[in-house]
């Protein structure tokens, strides 16, 4: 069973999400494991700041590395009490190296994660340099905290945890798993606002199907993400 903490300044705003839907049905069962942990209160000064002016000048703060620090070190504790490992902490940060499936993949392999979110102007970089095993972005854009972040990476390792989806090939069609974008998904009704259901789909003929999902997935990719296209084309021997 995979465990994933998560040190934050808004361990509600994560800890709401992490217990609905189908990754919270998945910890009720004992499919995995979630906790969220409030950085505040590792604090040392009895206005539980967690932050201060950069040095060199420049705008906004900077969060102090002690208390994010002690933070880790706590979650590190328990989470080696229960017998694991050291966690695998990740410090969600925008000079991180970019997000993709096949990161989830690989973190999806680990026992345990500890996933740092960052707020203001970020983290003081000598408690990077003392904790992280990596850095992560989710995007080429800046976001107001590392929540979002932390939630995006945690529910995409989570849904690969065995149990967590109803089988594995319920991520192993999906977009990026193989390098391609997922072919179009249709449902009742057969015809919608004069939009019909394509044939091949209602044929009962899964050889048929699975040749045109296959034909749609390259096609969309293709037209949608050359990017990934060429990249797909390079590891099946075709470019």
């Amino acid at each position: 069973m995979m465990r994933i903490d998560i040190a934050t300044l808004f361990p509600e705003m994560c800890d709401r999400f992490l217990t609905e839907s189908i990754i919270g049905r998945a910890a009720k069962r004992g499919y995995i494991e979630t906790h969220c942990h409030q950085i505040r209160d590792y604090t040392l000064n009895k206005q539980k700041q967690t932050d201060d002016y950069p040095y060199g000048g420049g705008c906004g703060m900077v969060m102090n590395a002690q208390p994010i620090y002690d933070c880790c070190q706590e979650i590190i504790r328990q989470v080696q009490e229960q017998g694991r490992p050291r966690p695998h902490i990740v410090f969600m940060t925008a000079a991180g190296a970019r997000y993709n499936e096949e990161h989830a993949k690989r973190l999806a392999s680990y026992d345990s994660l500890l996933l740092v979110c960052g707020h203001y102007e970020g983290m003081d970089e000598r408690v990077i340099e003392a904790l992280a095993d990596e850095e992560i972005s989710i995007g080429d854009y800046v976001l107001t905290g590392g929540e979002l972040a932390s939630l995006v990476v945690a529910d995409s390792v989570l849904r690969l945890q065995p149990g967590v989806l109803a089988e594995a090939k319920g991520y192993q069609e999906e977009s990026h798993w193989n390098g391609l974008l997922e072919y179009p998904q249709y449902t009742r009704p057969e015809v919608w606002e004069g939009r019909a259901v394509p044939p091949v789909l209602l044929s009962g003929h899964h050889a048929n199907i699975d040749a045109w999902r296959a034909e749609q997935s390259v096609e969309r990719t293709k037209n949608r993400r050359p990017d990934l296209y060429e990249a797909w084309l390079k590891k099946e021997g075709k470019g």
